[in-house]
């Protein structure tokens, strides 16, 4: 009766537009409550449990590298580079938008951050250069999906955590993956700006590449600094936030100069905010995730869905397709917390490793960035260039259409996950 209760009022706040943290907290206490058996105390515990983890650690600091970095200056340098690298394609600001957002997304690990930061600068430079202003935001909006997917990623760590695998691996996973649809998102770009005629900003220059290079070079090294130690095998996912952190602190201070002293009590105070609001989710969520291990509901969903079928095809697009509907309607560190357990508990079935399958979920999730009502960068997007979400969702149907094509290849060719995550020790 409890899983019933919990399931059921956790729907009914959802359907109420209840923010997600809320929803899942209130749940889990009327749940605790009407069961009964079991003191209030065990609220709290179980939130500060659900977050005392040294690899839940790495999440405040990923999200204050992207704060450091962006008032540090180094989102002109990093589309100067990406300018120079393919600005000469048509459509070449759009193109633009895409890799500066794969090159930001080696830094922050999160896609909100990683859209407002390249997006605050291209989506007016698209719009005065012509581009129309749903399009542009379009663009933008699948160039950010890829914060999460390219390391360091926050939905991988939180999804290491819950299954208790390599987060070095699963950042390694996710390299492959993010360079794929990064290329492709730049393809479907590029032929849409074929056809509305939208121009190249500038003709290919090696020197022009090398100069810009030269100038992104210090603001590239985090990106360097995080994967290479962490692939390298010399500091873990969490510490190489840290290291992180002080590398962007003395970049944006010492060598670029644009954060003052005075500036770290206001920057101290928005990575604070930022990562509190994915802390508490978590923390409300891990409630919620206790009182669904003591009902058993994983494994009875579980037992569900391969009451259907026991093929693991079949169920790896169900899932897929479980995975794609939640992240519409779901905040996606919410959607990890409440399926990921459910999925897991298919694995021997599914036939495949656990760190696939966390490339897998990660992605599907990604998408969902993409879509009314819950799609972060398509609201982050729409603000930025003052669009309405109808005409931008309109705009964004092609890059889903490639996207899922790509989400079909991370989930049926393996390697393109598990090459490089064999390559890191765990």
């Amino acid at each position: 009766m409890t899983a019933e209760i919990l399931i059921l009022s956790l729907l009914f706040l959802f359907a109420i537009n209840t923010p997600i943290a809320i929803a899942i907290g209130v749940a889990s206490i009327f749940s605790i409550i009407v069961q009964g058996d079991f003191p209030l105390m065990i609220i709290v515990q179980r939130m500060f449990g659900g977050t005392d983890s040294f690899h839940l650690l790495a999440v405040p600091l990923f999200m204050f590298v992207g704060v450091i970095m962006e008032a540090g200056g180094i989102s002109r340098r990093i589309i100067d580079f990406a300018n120079a690298l393919v600005g000469w394609l048509p459509g070449g600001l759009a193109a633009v938008a895409i890799v500066s957002a794969m090159f930001f997304a080696g830094i922050s690990g999160s896609a909100a951050a990683d859209t407002a930061a390249v997006g605050a600068i291209l989506i007016p430079a698209m719009q005065r250069s012509g581009y129309e202003p749903d399009f542009a935001a379009a663009v933008q909006a699948s160039g950010g999906s890829i914060g999460v997917i390219i390391p360091p990623s926050i939905p991988m760590i939180i999804f290491g955590y819950l299954t208790g695998v390599s987060i070095s691996q699963l950042f390694a996973a996710g390299i492959l993956p993010g360079v794929l649809i990064g290329i492709s998102l730049i393809g479907v770009a590029t032929l849409i700006s074929r056809k509305q005629g939208y121009a190249a900003t500038a003709a290919f220059s090696m020197s022009e590449v090398w100069r810009s290079l030269k100038r992104a070079m210090l603001a590239l090294g985090t990106p360097v600094i995080i994967l290479g130690g962490i692939l390298g095998g010399i500091f873990t996912a969490t510490e190489s936030a840290a290291v992180a952190v002080v590398y962007a602190l003395v970049i944006g201070m010492f060598v670029y100069r644009k954060i003052k002293l005075k500036d770290l009590v206001s920057l101290f105070s928005e990575g604070a905010v930022t990562a509190a609001i994915v802390m508490f989710i978590i923390a409300t969520a891990s409630i919620f995730s206790w009182i669904a291990a003591i009902e058993d509901i994983p494994a009875r969903l579980a037992g569900t869905l391969l009451g259907m079928t026991s093929s693991p095809v079949l169920l790896l697009l169900m899932i897929n397709l479980i995975l794609l509907v939640a992240g519409t309607f779901v905040e996606t560190t919410a959607a990890l917390i409440l399926l990921v357990p459910m999925i897991a508990a298919m694995l021997p079935v599914l036939k495949i490793d656990m760190i696939h399958l966390g490339a897998i979920v990660v992605t599907n999730l990604a998408i969902g960035m993409l879509t009314p009502p819950m799609g972060i960068c398509l609201i982050v997007s729409c603000s930025l260039s003052e669009s309405s979400l109808t005409a931008v969702s309109k705009r964004i149907l092609p890059f889903l259409a490639i996207l899922l094509v790509d989400l079909l290849l991370i989930t049926f060719y393996a390697p393109l996950t598990m090459w490089m995550a064999h390559l890191v020790a765990k």
